[in-house]
């Protein structure tokens, strides 16, 4: 098929990720790539030309603008940008186009394109999303990335798929044992919303070293709530690349997941159990579908004092059990042939859905 990806243009899609919607479409149109698609990806100026980049805008980070109007100087950039696209879109030839961005244009020109279009929903609904969805309801395919990403979506419209993520487990390698010194390991985005500030206070209660790595997309969060706990016990490693991320996850006794919103999935939680290291995270969002007792432990969310009962119980996991969860839950390849069975169904057109009891019924097309 020719198929065209519309990603989130705010940072890169390119290695090191800013966060788990980047790594996500890049395992996307990668993979896509090598079963034989013809793949367009449009993207911000600096993703990766070996997915097939069509750049349509530089990205639009705030982090390196100091201007005290920068906010919409980068709302009109991306307004503008999304807006050239999607009446691009119109004169082009492609089977099928996926929407993996958070903007509302794509979806409410949705109805102006010839070919189908499928909307990934990443996140629980926010003013600028929720108000393309309303108005671009029946153009677009919608698709969440969990049961409760859907949940969160229900008061607003219908989800008609619910396809889960999943990540490359050849990526992050099983490593049977965690390293003799123990530690503890955190990494994501620095930002107020995945609850830092927690895990290392938590840590610091079971008596565990944390080692921290991912991108400082919050400054002023990370100078006020993580620089003054930082000391000999919780250390920040920056913003590693890949092959030193895994090797950091996969020597740690347990990872630490600590969303304080209702986390839509947890690629973090995949990618630790990937390597065989067990998991204590907050119960929240997408996250109890992916942890149970074989691979981990829940704690309430907001409460160290429980985040640190779960650390202790998910010291005593066994790594291969681990594995083989992410194996089970949390594989990339599952979820490429759900979105392909999709696609193709699609392409065929409404009769092909006509045997399901209602559009918005949700198909586990993973399964």
């Amino acid at each position: 098929m020719k198929i065209a990806i519309i990603a989130h243009l705010k940072y890169a899609i390119a290695e090191p990720f800013a966060g788990g919607l980047e790594m996500h479409t890049h395992l996307l149109a990668k993979s896509l790539r090598e079963r034989g698609h013809d793949v367009t990806l449009f993207a911000s100026l600096a993703s990766d030309p070996a997915l097939g980049i069509e750049a349509i805008c530089e990205e639009t980070s705030l982090l390196e603008t100091g201007l005290a109007e920068a906010g919409n100087v980068a709302f009109f950039r991306e307004h503008h940008a999304y807006l050239r696209l999607m009446t691009d879109l119109q004169s082009r030839s492609f089977d099928i186009i996926h929407n993996n961005s958070l903007h509302y244009l794509p979806l409410t020109m949705a109805a102006t394109l010839r070919a189908p279009t499928v909307t990934t929903l990443h996140t629980p609904p926010f003013c600028w999303l929720e108000s393309g969805v309303r108005l671009g309801r029946n153009s677009s395919h919608l698709v969440a990335v969990s049961q409760a990403t859907a949940d969160l979506w229900q008061d607003v419209t219908g989800v008609d798929s619910v396809i889960p993520n999943g990540i490359d487990l050849d990526l992050f390698p099983l490593s049977p044992q965690a390293v003799a010194d123990r530690y503890l390991v955190w990494y994501g985005r620095i930002v107020p919303e995945k609850g830092l500030h927690l895990a290392i206070d938590a840590a610091r209660t079971v008596g565990l070293p944390l080692k921290i790595a991912g991108p400082r997309s919050n400054l002023a969060y990370f100078a006020e709530s993580i620089a003054p706990r930082l000391s000999d016990d919780a250390t920040y490693l920056g913003h590693l690349a890949h092959r030193d991320l895994a090797k950091l996850i996969g020597g740690a006794s347990v990872a630490l997941c600590t969303p304080c919103w209702e986390e839509p999935y947890g690629l973090v939680v995949a990618e630790a159990l990937s390597c065989g290291t067990p998991v204590a995270a907050f119960r929240r969002g997408g996250i109890p579908a992916i942890v149970d007792e074989t691979c981990g432990d829940l704690a309430e969310p907001d409460d160290v004092a429980s985040l640190a009962a779960a650390i202790r119980a998910a010291l005593t996991i066994n790594r291969a059990a681990c594995r083989r969860r992410a194996e089970e839950h949390c594989n990339a390849h599952r979820m490429v042939d759900s979105y392909e069975r999709l696609y193709r169904r699609l392409v065929r057109g409404p009769a092909d859905f006509a045997q399901q009891p209602g559009r918005r019924a949700a198909m586990a097309l993973s399964a």
